[in-house]
């Protein structure tokens, strides 16, 4: 099958840190079809040999493991071509075309790597200049929209020109080996869907912590926020992939539609919860690996009074009958502890103790998304005693670390995305009514901030975020895993 991928914004930050290592990576492997040319779009007026050189010249920054050598870059450089444009000049796109006419390939992608502000100009002018074929797919990447209002006027606008089945709305968390094995725990194995439900299950937790902090990103992430750039789509897929129904195959809508009954059953927001279970916060100096960091409001780009969250911790509800009343939290943030992304599944304690002694949260399921990636079933067993009738427990823990087990055979979550793009499939892409039920649900806490005048609390960097979270967590019994 011959590809043509054109990615606009070829020279920027996403391109080269991640989308050009994922595709030398598929190139590899051996999974990237033969017949292709990657076509980066950009402003610069730079030759093919100049933009392979400037690609080559990146791979310096990538993981060792992932940066190729002299001769593999060679011939993955064969692929690459660029074309200058200016996305905002009608005029511009001629050249595009010129480029696509040399060869009529298969399949055409068009990957929008663009400020958000340039999707709708840029499918617009792929409409006029008559490249919107039954061949060509667009991928637009996050964030789609900055509330509701913008989100819907994105997809009506691309969706005038773009058939659904023909737009891939990337979320790269869909794409992790972790989250892949989430829906194989779930659906591939029957051990756990007995108990998969609010009669077995205490409370399940979902975690996105970053000890970064905003780097040289201040200007975007202060129009952006946690909320917006972590919440409203990685961690509310993840939700919806714990707690959807079985589909009933795998098809990309048969997913879809699952994931988008969980979006719809979230319990809506009230003024009181509100204000008791959505925690904000911003991150002050601290320190992280034993140096010291600056606060949010010293970063370039930020200002100096800002009320930009970069910590959220939630509680919420998927009101149906096979969670009701379990709650469910989740909390992200930048300048935190570790560098952790993980679900924890707390199930109820046993019903009738018999044991001398009970541990606390001992029956949980782990599941680690990054750095680690795998699972940890935590039990309690009697160990050894020099007491010949202790009944003591001990805890212990079955471990499975993925990168141990299948090593090599490991897929990027970006290499796997683009393989996916190029052949057609969207079950690991988000449709539009998702998207919009996402942006639904976190509007009113949005709406929420602007009125509130005390602004995020604050957290000292290299902490677990505001106690306030932790306080949240508390009115229910709970506390956080790592507090256990």
């Amino acid at each position: 099958m011959s590809f043509d991928l054109v990615l606009f914004g070829g020279t920027g930050d996403l391109a080269w840190r991640k989308l050009m290592p994922a595709l030398f990576q598929a190139f590899r492997h051996g999974t990237l079809p033969r017949d292709g040319r990657i076509i980066g779009v950009g402003r610069d007026d730079l030759s093919n040999a100049q933009y392979q050189a400037q690609i080559c010249a990146r791979f310096d920054q990538v993981e060792l493991a992932k940066r190729p050598s002299e001769e593999e870059f060679c011939r993955f450089a064969a692929l690459l071509e660029f074309v200058q444009m200016d996305l905002s000049h009608p005029d511009d796109y001629a050249r595009l075309v010129a480029k696509l006419a040399e060869r009529q390939a298969d399949v055409v992608v068009m990957y929008v790597a663009t400020a958000p502000s340039l999707f709708t100009t840029v499918c617009q002018q792929l409409a006029i200049a008559g490249l919107n074929t039954r061949q060509t797919r667009v991928v637009l990447e996050k964030p789609l929209g900055h509330d509701l209002a913008s989100n819907r006027a994105i997809n009506r606008t691309v969706s005038e020109v773009f058939g659904e089945k023909h737009i891939f709305r990337i979320d790269h968390y869909l794409g992790k080996p972790s989250v892949q094995n989430l829906f194989a725990l779930r659906f591939g194995n029957a051990l756990f869907e007995p108990l998969w439900r609010r009669e077995h299950i205490a409370n399940i937790q979902i975690t996105i912590a970053e000890e970064l902090g905003v780097e040289q990103r201040g200007a975007f992430y202060e129009t952006t926020g946690a909320l917006r750039d972590m919440v409203q789509n990685h961690a509310l897929q993840l939700l919806c992939a714990i707690g959807m129904e079985p589909p009933i195959n795998s098809h990309a809508d048969a997913i879809r539609d699952e994931k988008l009954k969980v979006l719809r059953s979230l319990k809506p927001w009230t003024a009181e919860s509100l204000t008791q279970d959505v925690i904000r916060g911003q991150y002050a100096a601290g320190s992280i690996g034993g140096a010291p960091v600056a606060a949010y409001r010293e970063e370039t780009g930020v200002d100096p009074h800002s009320h930009t969250e970069t910590f959220v911790a939630l509680r919420t509800e998927i009101s149906n009958w096979r969670w009701a009343g379990v709650p469910f939290y989740i909390r992200t943030g930048k300048r935190l502890a570790s560098r952790d992304a993980r679900i924890v599944v707390n199930f109820q304690p046993t019903p009738h103790a018999i044991f001398n002694s009970q541990i606390g949260d001992a029956n949980r399921l782990v599941i680690n998304l990054q750095p680690k990636d795998g699972l940890e079933l935590h039990l309690l067993a009697q160990g050894q005693s020099n007491r010949r009738n202790s009944q003591t427990l001990s805890p212990v823990q079955l471990d499975l670390d993925f990168d141990k087990r299948f090593g090599s055979e490991r897929v990027g979550a970006y290499e796997r995305l683009l393989l996916e793009v190029i052949d057609g499939r969207l079950n690991l892409f988000v449709r539009s009514d998702e998207q919009e039920e996402a942006w639904r649900w976190v509007e009113p806490i949005l709406e929420h901030w602007k009125n509130d005048t005390l602004g995020p609390r604050l957290y000292a960097a290299g902490t677990w975020g505001p106690s306030a979270s932790s306080a949240m967590i508390a009115r229910d019994g709970f506390c956080w895993a790592e507090e256990s």
